[in-house]
């Protein structure tokens, strides 16, 4: 009987003239109607549905992943958690300065330690992306460190080291949308490759690297063509590789052209920025650079784990860095759709709920906080925490079930300002355009190929809040058109 009720509430809604209006719209272009659409609306106050297609049936949700990720931590940390970094060694610094130790850089997992404006602002200009490290090594400088005897180490442990994710694209991993997932991230474990052109036609590009830190070799074959030509300069290098290959061609008077890789080892990088910042101050340091993972065939239970005592725990602290509430952070990562931060955050629900910093144990604490949420976890299958992950299915109804649930806790406004705004900010500052009504939306974007999303709430008259999902997978029409007939729906659940 139960079955049958939902059935025929189901069916109740789709005949609805609101449900008619909404479908009017994707089949108002033959491309666009070809696609899969799933959407979910409900009554973001009492959770009464307003409006479902395909609300049961399972899609690829991309970056609406997300708000699975951002909610779990919100919920789970609360939004005064700290991050610490520290720099460590096994003795005091002695006399002159002396250190007769390697010195130990131990992430602790914070996604931001980069030139990124905290709290988020948009179009705020990017910063100094050594500028942590900086602040380390003045520290350093400060306690009077003159000379390190050994090396430096990047010490990642707080994580299990497993750097990529099931249903990654093996193009994603060396580009910036899918670098490697590590608890120390120096400038979102990438870097900016610049390519200008040469002094003459026939001469090789220009190449810089930002941070310019002795880490990656560059094969520089672009040549700088005669001008009046279209010329395309690329950049890529293998998996595991540290050698970037950059080819093509670049007119003589173009504008520079910027290129963004992933960083294979984030603790290596990041040991390497901290041996250039204490150079830089002329503090030397003789021996190499070296990293400490937490590889996955030594862990009995990747699902839970003990909170570990290291033997760093007796280590001399010499620098630490804290960072600010995780709320800011977790602002960044849905306004901007941040993927390698969203991947940090699950690991570091994991540490903090299950003594584990692994990609299972963050995906088996998101079922059990869907399970509270009321979300049936039969809806949700998911492999990372970013959403770059095409092996992940969630269903319509389970997101908006979930928005809903968010709506209802102590955390409702601070989770509803971590979403971008329609036509102001994050993903959506460039949607709604000619929409005055489009500030109304507060929303997560989602985009793979052939798959488009967008979720999260909108505010009709009278102040009545809508939670609604949109997932559209399997189409062929251009991305721009989907996403304006998915705005165009969005709008429609309040008129």
């Amino acid at each position: 009987m139960r079955v049958w009720l939902l059935l025929a509430g189901a069916l109740a809604l789709s005949a609805s003239p609101l449900s008619r209006r909404i479908e009017e719209v994707w089949k108002s272009d033959p491309a666009a109607a070809r696609a899969v659409w799933g959407i979910c609306a409900l009554d973001a106050a009492s959770g009464k549905p307003l409006v479902e297609f395909n609300g049961s049936h399972f899609f690829i949700p991309a970056s609406n992943t997300k708000l699975l990720t951002t909610a779990l931590a919100l919920v789970r940390l609360g939004p005064d958690f700290r991050f610490h970094t520290r720099v460590t060694s096994r003795v005091p610094i002695g006399a002159g300065g002396v250190l007769d130790s390697d010195l130990r850089l131990v992430g602790d997992g914070d996604p931001n330690l980069s030139g990124r404006a905290i709290p988020y602002r948009k179009d705020s200009p990017p910063g100094d992306p050594l500028a942590a490290m900086d602040r380390l090594a003045a520290e350093l400088e400060r306690k009077g460190l003159r000379q390190v005897r050994g090396g430096i180490i990047g010490d990642d442990t707080a994580f299990v080291w497993e750097p990529y994710a099931p249903g990654w694209a093996v193009e994603d991993i060396v580009s910036a949308d899918g670098p490697a997932v590590s608890a120390i991230s120096l400038n979102d474990n990438e870097i900016a490759l610049t390519v200008a052109p040469g002094s003459a036609p026939g001469e090789p590009g220009a190449i810089t690297v930002e941070p310019a830190l002795d880490y990656f070799t560059i094969d520089n074959r672009v040549v700088t063509g005669p001008a009046g030509g279209e010329w395309r300069v690329q950049a890529d290098r293998e998996p595991g590789s540290r050698v970037i290959h950059a080819w093509g061609e670049i007119g003589p008077r173009d504008p520079p052209v910027s290129l963004r890789l992933a960083v294979d080892d984030p603790a290596l990088f990041a040991a390497a920025a901290l041996r250039d910042a204490l150079e830089r101050r002329g503090i030397q340091v003789l021996g190499g650079l070296a990293t400490r993972h937490r590889f996955t065939d030594r862990i009995r239970d990747l699902g839970h784990g003990r909170p570990r005592q290291p033997r760093a725990a007796q280590a001399v602290e010499l620098a630490s860095l804290e960072s600010p509430p995780v709320i800011e952070y977790l602002r960044v990562i849905d306004k901007v759709s941040q993927n390698l931060h969203a991947e940090m955050m699950l690991r570091t629900v994991a540490r903090a709920r299950r003594g584990i910093g692994s990609r299972q144990a963050g995906i088996e604490e998101l079922k059990q906080f869907l399970n509270e949420a009321g979300v049936p976890t039969d809806d949700i299958f998911i492999r990372d925490g970013s959403g770059l992950s095409r092996m992940n299915l969630v269903t319509p109804a389970a997101v908006a079930q979930l928005l809903v649930y968010m709506n209802q806790t102590p955390w409702a406004a601070a989770w509803r300002s971590l979403l971008p705004v329609g036509g102001e900010d994050g993903t959506l500052q460039y949607r709604f355009r000619g929409r005055p009504r489009g500030v109304l939306v507060q929303a997560k974007t989602g985009s793979l190929a052939h798959v488009s999303a967008l979720a999260g709430y909108v505010q009709a008259p009278g102040g009545r809040l809508v939670a609604f999902s949109i997932l559209v997978n399997n189409y062929q029409a251009p991305d721009v058109d989907i996403r304006q007939m998915i705005d165009r729906i969005s709008l429609t659940l309040v008129e």
